[in-house]
């Protein structure tokens, strides 16, 4: 991913919110998160796949540092470092993962956050797959958390997170994941501006020729 619009940090200077751009830190979540997430050992829906969309969700709201409020860029964060909270590691339905995750906020959201609780719990819902709400009537928090969420295809570690992870977790061969990342790949479609500019549709289309190009190496 290449934008240089964009000033990317790291998860620890996110956590401790260095730049100020959103209201208060996630020390307490994160905490919660790396101690007692049951989830954090999975082979596609881990610890990294958490912090990836939270690590998103940040450089998106500093793409919206304008549009956005402080208060609801710390929802938006808040909702995406639990939005796996606890996940099965499974293939079916994910209705039964996004209840974890929001059993997940109640239990252990602070004070200050419980008048924003429905807020945060709504953007974690968003992330349902296969998509259930539409977006049409929804916030651009959601849409963000969203597209945050559908982009771990296109990073740098895609090999060993999405093949190998969901080959695990829903007991399929690597091959047969490859090829399924493939066609995903090719109905991807973002719907902020920020998205679509760190990954443009010429990042997509070169990302799918090199699953292409490793479809036909490993071919018998």
């Amino acid at each position: 991913m290449k934008n240089n619009n964009l000033s990317y940090k790291s998860i620890l200077d996110i956590i401790l919110n260095k730049d100020g751009l959103y209201e208060g830190d996630l020390i307490y979540y994160f905490r919660i998160v790396f101690k007692f997430a049951q989830n954090l050992h999975n082979p596609y829906h881990n610890m990294r796949h958490m912090l990836h969309v939270m690590w998103l969700c940040y450089q998106a709201c500093s793409f919206y540092k304008d549009e956005i409020s402080a208060r609801d860029m710390r929802n938006l964060l808040i909702a995406a470092i639990f939005h796996d909270f606890n996940h099965l590691g499974l293939s079916g339905d994910d209705s039964s993962n996004i209840t974890r995750a929001v059993q997940g906020i109640k239990k252990h959201v602070l004070d200050a956050d419980v008048p924003y609780l429905s807020g945060i719990i709504k953007l974690i819902e968003v992330t349902e797959y296969p998509h259930k709400l539409s977006l049409e009537n929804l916030s651009l928090s959601a849409e963000i958390i969203r597209d945050a969420d559908l982009a771990q295809s296109l990073g740098d570690v895609w090999i060993q997170q999405n093949i190998f992870g969901f080959s695990a977790e829903w007991k399929q061969e690597p091959f047969e994941v490859l090829q399924e990342l493939l066609e995903f790949n090719k109905g991807l479609k973002f719907h902020t501006l920020w998205a679509k500019q760190a990954f443009p549709q010429s990042f997509i289309d070169d990302k799918n020729r090199e699953l292409l190009g490793f479809i036909d190496i490993l071919k018998d």
